[in-house]
């Protein structure tokens, strides 16, 4: 992706307010990490940036990313085909003939290497910590150059991986500086320990 996505404005889900005049741009080739408190729309965000948010009523403008891949909290695949079975019903949903080549391309590839737009959504949440430590480094390494979206309640995983960190409020969004360091960063590098502090310091009170 070349150039930055941005999604500006509201949400509602019927009468209810998720976020207000929010402002969130993502730029090209970077790890931007989204943390904020539970309910307050992180995973709206993406879900609107994946064009999966039937049930919000946003106003405002919204990028196209084009092509996206979403990886969220569960897998969502279907536990009576195999992986390849998984990977291919997209096509055949779309009333396609499934390319198995293709499918076993983007198995090995991870099937990122033609989305634009990473959006992942605590993707990492349900490991231990040693094998979160590991996933990090490969997803960092897997994805570098591309354009990524991670929503983390993990401030540690945002200070190792984000290069543009940002907290969201209902009615903001608070940029956080990043550590020094290219990504994956040392968990215990002296800056990477200082913005997970102030991290968590200003999640207790974001406003």
């Amino acid at each position: 992706m070349t150039q930055a996505v941005r999604l500006s404005g509201s949400a509602r889900i019927g009468g209810a307010p998720i976020f207000s005049h929010l402002d969130l741009t993502v730029e090209p080739g970077k790890w931007t990490c989204l943390l904020g408190a539970s309910g307050v729309g992180k995973s709206t965000v993406l879900k609107l940036f994946a064009g999966l948010a039937d049930a919000v009523a946003f106003q405002g403008d919204i990028t196209d990313p084009g092509r996206v891949a979403l990886m969220a909290q569960q897998d969502l695949l279907l536990p009576w085909l195999n992986t390849l079975d998984n990977v291919m019903i997209g096509p055949r949903l779309r009333g396609d003939t499934p390319d198995r080549d293709r499918a076993m391309q983007l198995l090995e590839k991870v099937g990122l290497e033609d989305r634009p737009l990473v959006l992942l959504d605590e993707p990492f949440s349900a490991l231990d910590a040693l094998t979160r430590l590991q996933m990090q480094d490969l997803t960092a390494s897997l994805l570098k150059g591309r354009t990524v979206l991670l929503v983390t309640h993990n401030p540690s995983e945002a200070a190792r991986l984000g290069e543009h960190i940002k907290i969201m409020t209902p009615s903001q969004l608070i940029d956080i500086p990043r550590p020094g360091g290219t990504i994956p960063r040392p968990v215990n590098a002296p800056d990477v320990v200082a913005t997970q502090t102030r991290l968590l310091n200003d999640l207790r009170s974001p406003e």
